[in-house]
């Protein structure tokens, strides 16, 4: 019996950890709910918690009409109500907490595991971001999202050095941002869901080139070492090479690398060898239940290796949906999973699959990766609107 109690016990403070971290946080200022008025959670009309905090600064101050930060819906803060589920949980694991406040945050980490340093951005100064990259030489990151400036500069320490990108529907403006990636001279490219075209403007937000009509849908989009961009076009099924000249503002030619894909979306180009990993949505055959797909082409876009949803479940005992993929510099294939939420590296990928978890707790919804140059891994977390940086502990 002891030794099931101690087999146990690192089971329950995961659980507690994962409480602690989705259910008894607010996921706009990150602050702990508790009975103080301002933590206590409160629902909103649509259903989501927020901190009575958050409510307070979100209501405009003579209307008190707030826009839910989830799901967007209209709100009065007047119409908000304490959620008694939250309140009761934190009574039900009140001692348990007091006992080992966030015990599993003050354990050691095994050495060569990725634990998070630093998290920037957070709602308000993003708003459902969905694309993520990093900028080769100035080392500053760029997000992609739904405020009125879609197109967000943070300088290495997290704060927001530039913004641009209007929110509008002239074609130098962005409706629905996608994907965004950084050139070798630091051209910002985007994909824009909203009119199905690629727009391409320099560090400081002028706009240089539009690419329109060529796409039914484009998605993904990534910087190849010879500054060429790769996109994915989700409806078409199609993965395409762009060679432009960024200082003209000029397309010089488009050539079509794959067809026949499943709703591709996600796509990722090594530096060490050329490899290109792209995403894919493909439906299960007579359920209408949308699984992942992740497939490697070489330079030469020789399928090298692939696997999916079902084949990753024969390794590990959840269901992994892969969101976004990203290269780390050995070449190994890195995914975000949804399901879990967790950081998986599934290995290079003539070694398909090697499935090695990598982060698995202290995420929400990731949405896209990158790595630096100093081999820290930046995840996009959509659900906390921010950006997670992990490094390695060597212990």
């Amino acid at each position: 019996m002891a030794a099931e109690a101690s087999e146990s016990e690192p089971a329950l403070q995961e659980l507690m950890r994962e409480a602690e971290i989705s259910l008894l946080e607010c996921k706009v200022c990150f602050e702990k709910f508790g009975h103080r008025q301002q933590r206590r959670p409160r629902n909103l009309s649509c259903g989501h918690v927020v901190c009575l905090a958050c409510v307070a600064a979100l209501a405009h101050p003579r209307t008190l009409a707030l826009e839910c930060p989830f799901c967007r819906r209209a709100c009065r803060g007047c119409d908000t109500s304490d959620c008694l589920p939250v309140l009761h949980l934190i009574e039900l694991l009140g001692s348990a907490l007091r006992q080992s406040p966030a015990a599993h945050r003050a354990a050691p980490s095994a050495p060569g595991a990725l634990t998070c340093h630093h998290t920037f951005g957070g709602w308000g100064t993003l708003v459902n971001p969905t694309g993520l990259a990093l900028c080769p030489k100035t080392g500053r990151v760029v997000v992609v999202h739904d405020g009125r400036r879609r197109v967000k500069i943070f300088d290495s320490g997290g704060g927001c050095a530039h913004q641009f990108g209007e929110k509008g529907d002239a074609s130098q403006d962005i409706r629905y941002p996608v994907d965004v990636t950084i050139t070798n001279d630091c051209h910002v490219v985007v994909t824009d869901a909203g009119d199905r075209s690629i727009k391409v403007f320099d560090f400081f937000g002028q706009i240089k080139l539009v690419i329109g009509g060529q796409f039914s849908l484009p998605w993904g989009v990534e910087t190849t070492p010879q500054n060429g961009i790769v996109v994915t076009d989700a409806e078409a099924g199609s993965l395409h090479l762009l060679d432009v000249d960024f200082a003209e503002g000029v397309l010089r030619r488009t050539e079509k690398l794959q067809a026949h894909l499943c709703s591709p979306r996600g796509v990722a180009v090594s530096w060490l060898t050329g490899a290109i990993a792209v995403l894919e949505h493909p439906l299960a055959l007579g359920t209408g239940v949308c699984s992942t797909r992740v497939k490697v082409f070489s330079s030469s876009m020789q399928l090298v290796g692939q696997v999916d949803t079902f084949g990753l479940s024969l390794y590990f005992p959840s269901k992994i949906t892969a969101s976004a993929v990203t290269f780390d510099h050995q070449g190994n294939v890195i995914v975000a999973d949804t399901s879990g939420p967790a950081i998986f590296c599934l290995g290079k990928p003539e070694e398909f699959p090697v499935l090695k978890p990598m982060v698995t707790h202290g995420l929400s919804h990731p949405v896209a990766l990158t790595f630096t140059k100093e081999n820290s891994l930046l995840v996009l977390d959509t659900a906390s609107h921010s950006i997670k940086v992990y490094k390695v502990d060597w212990g």
